[in-house]
């Protein structure tokens, strides 16, 4: 007597989930701004390490796709071995002199190269006009105090103080997200913004809710605190409402969102603040959790899936399966 196999939760891939944007890059690239000149952005890449490379390939064929100019520049020691490409150039004086070509429109520069502090000043020698990763330090000061908007006319290479402005305005009968005039979207890190577009699409944010906070009522675990996935994406959800376990090797920390009081005036912005979990457990945290976005870049390291919630979502960033075998069996949708 066969027994009936277990159902399993829904699986959701990236290409169910990009096409509208790209649909609105491809209406964007035929309008007239770009019929003569297609924007170009150069990638950057000064490490030797494979997960690198395969993403600047990855870069470089969803550009050809779109219609935009892509060239990929190899500097330091990037460039050994790999047929003459490039230019002998130290990636600092790499990312300057892109900075200063009026032909490059963007800058992508592919880390970790060097770890650490110095990858973090490398961010910022990357011109603001031409950062589309949002790693410049005026757009991770816009990301981490929940700043959504800004006046193009305030990006500087030099930092500027400024303070925040106003997170949307909504029209009368509507919680749509309105662009204030005479500002743009500040930009943000790219995957962490990929995997809040993926939550958008399969209903985790709440549409019915005001906008900058369709995530409440949520608790979302996020595996990983780097500062490229793990932290900016625990503050965008944070600042979205949802509750955010943060754990990373040897800390748990909460982020959630300060909320605003009509009893406090304040010029800034509500955004999210953290609070260190000392007693708490991954496994507390897995119990509880309605979504658990793992980025670990380690093959070995699995998600005990006993210890999801039952219909909960699981998210996997990291190139190898952060995930048990038997995910599918335990979660609503897995991504």
């Amino acid at each position: 007597m066969s027994s009936t196999p277990a159902p399993q939760g829904l699986l959701v891939t990236a290409g169910k989930v990009h096409t509208p944007f790209k649909t609105e890059l491809l209406s964007a690239m035929a309008s007239e701004r770009f019929n003569n000149t297609p924007p170009k952005l150069i990638g950057i890449l000064a490490t030797k390490k494979d997960d690198a490379r395969t993403y600047a390939e990855f870069t470089k064929k969803a550009c050809e796709q779109i219609g935009i100019q892509f060239e990929l520049r190899l500097v330091g020691e990037a460039r050994e071995g790999l047929d003459g490409e490039g230019v002998g150039i130290d990636v600092e004086e790499g990312i300057l002199e892109a900075n200063d070509d009026p032909d490059v429109h963007g800058i992508m520069v592919y880390y970790p190269i060097y770890g650490g502090r110095q990858d973090q000043y490398l961010q910022s020698v990357v011109s603001p006009q031409k950062d589309v990763e949002g790693l410049n330090h005026q757009f991770l000061f816009n990301l981490y105090h929940n700043i959504r908007f800004i006046s193009p006319l305030t990006l500087r290479p030099i930092p500027s103080s400024h303070l925040p402005t106003p997170l949307t305005t909504k029209t009368p009968k509507s919680n749509e997200e309105v662009v204030p005039e005479g500002t743009v979207k500040s930009i943000l890190p790219c995957t962490p913004l990929a995997i809040v577009k993926v939550l958008e699409h399969i209903g985790v944010y709440n549409k019915m809710l005001e906008y900058g906070d369709r995530a409440r009522g949520k608790v979302i675990t996020v595996i990983n605190r780097s500062e490229v996935v793990g932290r900016p994406l625990a503050a965008l959800l944070a600042n979205d409402g949802a509750r955010v376990i943060s754990v990373d090797i040897g800390s748990i920390v909460e982020f959630s969102k300060r909320p605003s009081t009509s009893s406090t005036t304040s010029k800034f912005n509500p955004h999210h603040i953290t609070t260190p979990l000392p007693e708490f457990t991954l496994a507390q945290a897995l119990s509880i959790s309605d979504v658990v976005i793992s980025a670990v870049p380690v093959a070995s390291y699995k998600v005990p899936t006993k210890d999801l919630k039952d219909g909960c979502i699981c998210v996997n960033v990291a190139g190898e399966k952060n995930f048990e075998a038997d995910v599918r069996e335990r979660s609503g949708k897995t991504v």
